[in-house]
């Protein structure tokens, strides 16, 4: 089955528009993939197989068109398939950060509630657009059994500072995340049936964001924002990857229920939180030592390393979007 046949056979209720805008977006990103590995293959051919900069570009491209197609399978199977792919990648990254936390033995009941109470139970509830407890569950109910679990476990060495860092993991990795699903739940006038755009739009903008700020920081970067915690990050950088990813995603407000101006603006702020979950994953990350959160991705690192800006862009994003655009 080609790209065309499988976007086509999307759910019957996804109307014809979404449909077609989901196709013209996987046929683009398609088409720059293709692109990056026609110059990944002339790279290599040109400078050979043990060049580790072209080997490291090769990787991630790789990695890409991997994640691509899970994404584009996850939208096949409309609001629970998206749901199910981020309640996966939630259980990846909570993984990566309780691994670099410093937990004991006596954390084992508050991690087991994390990972097979609080994590599912926040889902389920994002699944029935339960927005009264979807937005307060964690915060709330979660926040304040944590601690009382890891009493149970009778050692107070280090208690505060163990459950902050759960409780911040579980902030992180599972509520901050949840809000990129929980975007199929807006009842937006006008927009029905076309919340998978809106999950496509944050994904591209905050993404291509990430990737623009490198580049341009490559390309023109003297001066350095946080030396000490994400050294690869310049004021040029972010000046200019901000302004660029900004301006792409005016130009996808064709798939939103934005105008241009409204759809700039979404974008830098998304991209301006993006930026800040970054920088504050980095610091965390230098504070444990670890140049990646883990390594299942190749050429990526692990699931945090992609989805830092994620966490922190997704929350903003669901709550513009519902605040300015549903009744």
């Amino acid at each position: 089955m080609n790209l065309t046949n499988t976007l086509q056979s999307l759910p019957n209720q996804v109307p014809e528009a979404a449909r077609e805008a989901t196709l013209h977006l996987f046929m683009g990103i398609g088409a720059v993939l293709l692109f990056a590995s026609v110059v990944g293959w002339l790279l290599r051919w040109k400078l050979g197989r043990d060049n580790g900069v072209v080997a490291n570009l090769n990787a991630r491209v790789n990695a890409w068109w991997i994640m691509v197609a899970v994404i584009g399978v996850a939208l096949l199977g409309g609001h629970t398939g998206v749901v199910l792919l981020f309640g996966l990648i939630s259980f990846f990254a909570l993984r990566e950060f309780i691994t670099l936390s410093n937990t004991r033995r006596g954390d084992h009941f508050a991690l087991l509630a994390c990972f097979f109470i609080f994590l599912p139970l926040q889902y389920v509830f994002v699944w029935q657009n339960w927005y009264g407890m979807f937005s307060i569950f964690v915060p709330v109910y979660a926040f304040l059994l944590m601690p009382f679990l890891a009493c149970l476990g009778h050692d107070t060495t280090n208690f505060l500072a163990r459950a902050t860092q759960t409780q911040w993991g579980l902030m992180i990795c599972v509520y901050a995340i949840s809000h990129v699903p929980a975007l199929l739940a807006l009842n937006i006038a006008g927009y029905e049936e076309r919340n998978l755009l809106l999950v496509v739009f944050l994904i591209i903008v905050v993404q291509s964001s990430d990737v623009l700020q490198y580049v341009w920081g490559k390309l023109c970067g003297k001066h350095k924002i946080a030396p000490n915690v994400s050294p690869s990050k310049t004021v040029e950088g972010f000046i200019g990857g901000i302004a660029s990813a900004t301006a792409l995603g005016a130009a996808l407000y064709w798939i939103t229920p934005f105008s241009p101006l409204a759809a700039a603006g979404m974008a830098l702020a998304i991209t301006l939180m993006g930026f800040s979950g970054g920088l504050v994953m980095s610091a965390i990350k230098r504070d444990r030592g670890v140049k990646d959160w883990g390594h299942m991705i190749e050429g990526h690192g692990g699931m945090l390393d992609r989805l830092d800006s994620v966490c922190f862009s997704a929350p903003i994003f669901f709550h513009l979007v519902r605040y300015f655009y549903t009744a």
